[in-house]
């Protein structure tokens, strides 16, 4: 059984996420969405938020599974018995960080190998910052991310 590790901080998950958990959950037999926690990072919604409401994006995927995680990324994966890192790119700055981060986890874990997806042209624009930053502008874009998350949103952004 082939088991992938979709890491990331998710604040919070959006589409552009669930179209890179569709896609790997249709070619692996488990995903494992790890949900990390950065406590010296500022992020809107604490670790447990940010499982929760991954968990009720993903419902639907009988083969999908999240967790939260600190420390090294490969070390978890490897202890969650994953083969496999998942990534999603998106633009040309994205592919120079994973591709450095690819190399730094190879050195440190040459038998997890890395697998990364390219965005939905319909989400190559879409980041979880980005996302906060016109919600919190009074924007609207709700087609981007499930309802659930959408409403979490509003009552952390707005008044």
């Amino acid at each position: 059984m082939t088991t992938a590790f979709y890491p990331g901080s998710f604040d919070p998950i959006t589409n552009g996420h669930l179209d890179i958990v569709k896609r790997a959950s249709s070619i692996f037999e488990k995903l494992i969405i790890g949900v990390y926690d950065i406590p010296q990072k500022s992020l809107l919604f604490s670790a447990a938020e940010r499982v929760e409401l991954a968990r009720k994006a993903v419902v639907d995927y009988k083969n999908v599974q999240v967790t939260s995680y600190s420390g090294i990324t490969v070390e978890f994966a490897r202890k969650a018995g994953a083969q496999v890192l998942v990534r999603g790119l998106r633009a040309s700055s994205d592919f120079e960080r994973e591709f450095e981060m690819a190399l730094m986890n190879k050195k440190l874990a040459p038998d997890i190998e890395l697998v990364c997806f390219m965005a939905n042209l319909r989400y190559q624009f879409l980041s979880s910052s980005l996302l906060k930053e016109i919600i919190n502008l009074g924007g609207n874009l709700d087609d981007m991310m499930p309802a659930h998350v959408s409403a979490a949103l509003n009552n952390k952004l707005l008044p």
